[in-house]
């Protein structure tokens, strides 16, 4: 083959490549004061004081709040739940979903922005940011600068404290399952089991992770509740909007311009509000799902609208139902911005369910409670022998009963048995069990041969706590040969 024959060669053609997903900047909340700022603080104040405060709290001589799981026992104050108990625990979380759900309805995700555990955290790890890196601009400028120790020693002191928070938050969250003080013994005298350390450092490393790095990532793209809460809203649910009408179009000017005169809206274009939102969003583009009810973009609002002497609550929380309002779709009624008349009914019928539901749970978990019996009873029987002749000539069974004495007191039970005439209990019928313990205890029953007909037979055993005057009944049987 000559040159000329040659094939030509093969054109590979370039095709442009076109990310997924949009790059991530990361956001430098801005610091700002006011209301709901305030009111943040109060949140984090008391909800750590919970936290960190409850796995100390005495009750008697043990523990108040124990999930004891190596044990099979939880200890919440003076209520001791067992493996059998494991439905009030499922009702507890049952409550707290309906409670959530009820709380949304009314006021939107308030509880995103003042009470969840990553906002909560993520605000502390903000603020010792904040008092050792400085204010945004600042922060801005040291991560543009290149690494090193002397500019970036600030950077290591935020870490250490971030960690150490971390850790001790990781203690305090494992002396909920595990004695507190005989953690804090262990790390006294660095004999702290392995899982003990790990799971210490598990939840440390989560706590540091989260509030630290992933922040926001966590709200938008990890919580399944960002996603779902939507189907919680109505017309009359609570939520952040930015007044359209009365702040477009926006400009920046100084104080001294007269915006009416030049047409314009009270927005000054100042973007405050987004750099405080720790989401990074701009309430100004309407209702975002991202927005975690937070306020801080009203505060920084209305100190811009004090500044400049304009009416407050260009941004404010209220609703997107508005008097005369047209039949549309919620999605719609989102894509328009907020209304300028709104209502905010409290008793309509979403409310009504979930309260009512809400309502009835815990009535009948109160009741459930109150009406729980200070033990608990397992009969079984003895399956190696299902029934035998004595010397005597009567017929024998044998079973064992397991006692669970659920109170903190040592307690004596008396045993009977009815179902069958004749039928006697030829062992000891009265036991004492120690308090929150459970007991395995013997039990021969006798009848005298020939006195009821071969086959099964239903009897009931009769446990009565002395003490506590209460009683319970179990159903058995009884096995006659032929």
């Amino acid at each position: 083959m000559t040159a000329s024959q040659k094939l030509p060669k093969k054109v590979i053609p370039i095709v442009a490549q076109t990310s997924m997903f949009a790059a991530q900047n990361k956001i430098y909340p801005r610091a700002t004061s006011g209301y709901f700022t305030n009111w943040r603080w109060i949140m984090v104040w008391i909800t750590q004081i919970i936290f960190y405060g409850t796995p100390w709290l005495q009750f008697g001589q043990r523990q108040a709040v124990l999930l004891d799981i190596d044990a099979h026992k939880f200890y919440i104050f003076g209520l001791i739940l067992y493996p059998q108990d494991l439905i009030y625990l499922a009702v507890i979380l049952i409550i707290s979903a309906l409670a959530l759900f009820l709380f949304t309805t009314v006021a939107g995700r308030l509880w995103c922005g003042f009470s969840c555990p990553q906002s909560v955290y993520t605000k502390i790890f903000l603020w010792i940011e904040y008092k050792i890196e400085g204010d945004r601009a600042t922060r801005i400028k040291l991560d543009s600068k290149k690494i090193s120790v002397k500019t970036h020693y600030k950077k290591w002191i935020k870490h250490f404290i971030w960690i150490s928070f971390s850790i001790w938050t990781g203690f305090t969250f494992l002396g909920y399952f595990t004695p507190i003080q005989h953690l804090f013994d262990g790390i006294l005298s660095f004999s702290l089991g392995p899982w003990e350390t790990f799971w210490i450092s598990f939840y440390g490393f989560a706590t540091y992770g989260n509030a630290g790095f992933l922040r926001e990532q966590v709200c938008l793209h990890m919580c399944p509740y960002a996603r779902f809460q939507g189907v919680m809203f109505d017309k009359d649910t609570l939520i952040v909007t930015y007044d359209e009408k009365r702040g477009e179009p926006r400009s920046g000017r100084s104080r001294n311009v007269d915006a009416k005169e030049k047409g314009l809206g009270d927005c000054i274009d100042c973007s405050f509000c987004v750099q405080v939102c720790p989401v990074g969003i701009d309430i100004r583009d309407g209702l975002q799902y991202e927005c975690i009810s937070c306020g801080l973009c009203i505060d920084a609002c209305n100190s811009v609208m004090d500044k400049m002497d304009y009416p407050r609550d260009l941004i404010k929380f209220s609703t997107l139902n508005s008097a005369g309002s047209s039949e549309e779709t919620l999605s719609n009624e989102l894509e328009s911005k907020a209304p300028q008349k709104v209502s905010h009914p409290i008793l309509r019928p979403r409310v009504l369910m979930y309260g009512g539901l809400l309502l009835l749970i815990c009535i009948a978990f109160v009741v459930s409670l109150s009406m729980r019996n200070s033990f608990m009873v397992d009969v079984i029987r003895d399956r190696g022998v299902m029934s035998r002749i004595t010397s005597d000539g009567a017929i024998e069974n044998v079973y064992r009963l397991q006692i669970t004495n659920a109170t903190e007191e040592t307690q004596t039970y008396r045993i009977s048995v009815t179902g069958l005439d004749g039928l006697s209990i030829s062992s000891n019928n009265v036991f004492m069990v120690n308090p929150t313990s459970e007991r395995m205890v013997p039990m021969s029953l006798q009848i005298p041969d020939g006195s009821v007909s071969s086959g099964s037979h239903k009897i009931m055993f009769n446990i009565q706590a002395i003490e506590r005057d209460e009683k319970i009944s179990e159903k058995s049987t009884f096995i006659m040969p032929r």
